[in-house]
């Protein structure tokens, strides 16, 4: 898959990649610092019905979402600031990644060899100010 978008047509990039999304919950974003992997996960916890709009969890590197029912339905990971997997680790990541609750993953290179088998794997680009590119990369 692949979709140029800009963010008037973020939603669509979200239901793209909610569509590619049918065997696994657990989906990883590559990109440059800036390429707009935190907006584009913005978008889709929106599609998925979240009761908040979401922000970026770099400091406190996961956050979780609550569906109308105040159920937690999904978990936004920031990997940046992991030195090593170990850390990822120490953290129960894999509790969460095997939890059968959605799973975003930025910065996902720094966790690789614990990523379950069928996760998926978008580049996200930056073409300009207006404009991103997203495409499936095979893991």
């Amino acid at each position: 898959m692949k979709f140029q978008y800009t963010e008037k047509e973020i939603s669509e990039a979200a239901k793209l990649v909610l569509r590619q999304a049918k065997n696994s919950k657990v989906i990883a974003f590559y990109g440059d610092m800036g390429a707009g992997k935190t907006t584009l996960i913005k978008a889709i916890i929106k599609e998925l019905g979240a009761i908040d709009s979401g922000s970026s969890p770099t400091f406190g590197l996961v956050n979780e979402y609550l569906n109308k029912d105040g159920d937690i339905f999904a978990f936004h990971f920031d990997c940046y600031r992991l030195n090593n997997e170990t850390e990822a680790l120490d953290l129960g990541i894999e509790e969460y990644l095997y939890d059968n609750k959605w799973v975003f993953i930025e910065w996902p290179k720094h966790i690789s060899s614990i990523l379950p088998t069928d996760t998926l794997h978008f580049n996200v680009h930056f073409v300009d100010k207006n404009i991103r590119f997203i495409e499936t990369v095979n893991s």
